[in-house]
């Protein structure tokens, strides 16, 4: 379906731009995430939790992540016990980092098509970049998304719009000339903060509720649906 179709009068002309969020939307990291939470709660005397819960909790950073998992077993979290945690994660994340995690079926076909069109493009997550660099050059995204504004980039993370508008900056473009594209409510707040269009898909995470629930412009089963016309 055309992307003219799929938001009408909100995107009058064809973008010059697209955002795209990574894990949920162009990357199903969780079996990786999953695996290093895991690890890290064995670690501190707990038991695995699995995929199902920590799907949930993906979005809001490796912080939040850790908090979230501690939190399922700890009634209060002290910021020492999260950094301590943390710092446990990141170590198991970085051993398992791209062990079982898998583009979603037809991303490099649509990114590739994009690029084609001389789309614009950049990747906006809240993953930290030492984690962020090393998925986009593994899955060889790096050509096509030349930009990327990790969790850590600037000093706000989405929803606030500030990364948003940081890749657009570095795009060369306006942000009324671009398309958010991700999976959860983050995304979709971050796109309306910023004055811009919200596609998002139905595969991804969005914190274990239903994508529909956050009202996004418009909902795609896979990248692929999406067509310029």
């Amino acid at each position: 379906m055309s992307l003219q179709r799929l938001l009408g009068a909100k995107l009058p002309t064809p973008p010059q731009g697209l955002l795209f969020d990574l894990d949920g939307t162009l990357l199903d990291s969780v079996p990786d995430l999953a695996a290093a939470i895991d690890r890290m709660l064995i670690d501190l005397g707990y038991r695995a939790v699995g995929r199902e819960h920590v799907a949930g909790w993906v979005g809001d950073g490796a912080r939040q992540l850790v908090f979230e998992a501690l939190s399922f077993f700890e009634s209060y979290v002290a910021d020492k016990r999260i950094e301590h945690a943390l710092q446990i994660y990141q170590r198991h994340y970085g051993n398992c980092l791209t062990a079982n995690s898998r583009l979603f079926p037809g991303v490099h076909e649509a990114l590739q098509r994009w690029q084609r069109q001389e789309m614009h493009m950049a990747c906006v997550t809240n993953k930290g970049a030492q984690f962020t660099e090393p998925l986009i050059d593994h899955f060889d995204l790096r050509a096509l998304l030349p930009v990327v504004i990790s969790g850590d980039t600037l000093s706000q993370r989405k929803p606030d719009p500030a990364p948003l508008l940081e890749a657009c900056v570095r795009l060369g473009i306006q942000p009324q000339h671009v398309v958010m594209i991700g999976d959860s409510r983050n995304d979709v707040l971050a796109a309306r903060a910023a004055n811009m269009p919200v596609i998002c898909v139905r595969h991804g995470y969005n914190h274990g509720r239903p994508i529909e629930d956050e009202n996004p412009d418009s909902i795609v089963d896979s990248l692929l649906d999406l067509i310029f016309s």
